[in-house]
């Protein structure tokens, strides 16, 4: 990837607002560029854009986040009380469904029952030892989030004032600038002015020359 680096001068705190036309004209010439350049060119510093492969349960996820329905990733009602079947276990003989029943019965409660017992032992740990770890945890990070939000601080405290030394630059170099702009424009004005005196005098010899040749 090439790495572009733009820069572009701007004097915010000198140069005049532009006019509506002004501004309305840049604006047409901003937007003719993109148009054209947009759908046929890539800029350098972009990659390749990938060709996107989702799969099917990719693309169901953004079709339930698309319609805003909430996600069931985890079916809960497993791990709650479960009612035992409404037949006897010992009726499987004149009703073989019967068994299967309770076979799906008691897979279901050894699932609930080992969830509801590790989950008794965590809050046993942490109730034992967790507690203080936790909040010591805590602690640790609001001593982070304060750094962070210091830092921030600062770091805006330094734009300000970057902000305000270019400021104040800029007002105090401005005098010295315009005073340039009007040289150069001056001097540009003395450049065309001696390109057109050059042609008129280039024009004139040219056509003494010519009414020498016919005399």
């Amino acid at each position: 990837m090439t790495l572009i680096t733009e820069i572009h001068e701007s004097l915010p705190y000198i140069d005049n607002e532009p006019t509506a036309s002004e501004r309305a004209a840049a604006e047409a010439l901003i937007a003719a560029e993109v148009t054209q350049d947009a759908s046929t060119h890539m800029h350098a510093s972009l990659d390749v854009p990938v060709e996107s492969r989702l799969s099917p349960l990719m693309e169901q996820e953004f079709a339930r986040i698309e319609a805003k329905k909430p996600l069931q990733a985890i079916d809960l009602s497993r791990y709650e009380a479960l009612e035992p079947p409404a037949t006897s276990p010992h009726s499987d003989e004149k009703h073989p469904e019967t068994l299967a029943i309770w076979r799906e019965a008691l897979s279901k409660a050894y699932t609930s029952h080992t969830y509801l017992t590790g989950r008794q032992t965590n809050l046993a740990l942490l109730e034992q030892f967790g507690k203080n770890s936790w909040l010591v945890g805590n602690s640790q990070l609001e001593d982070v989030l304060k750094g962070l939000e210091r830092e921030l601080a600062e770091k805006k405290q330094a734009i300000d004032v970057v902000v305000v030394e270019r400021k104040n630059r800029q007002e105090n170099a401005g005098g010295e600038i315009k005073l340039l702009e009007e040289n150069w424009k001056r001097g540009v004005g003395k450049v065309l002015e001696t390109e057109v005196a050059a042609e008129n005098l280039r024009k004139e010899i040219l056509d003494r020359r010519r009414a020498a040749a016919q005399s």
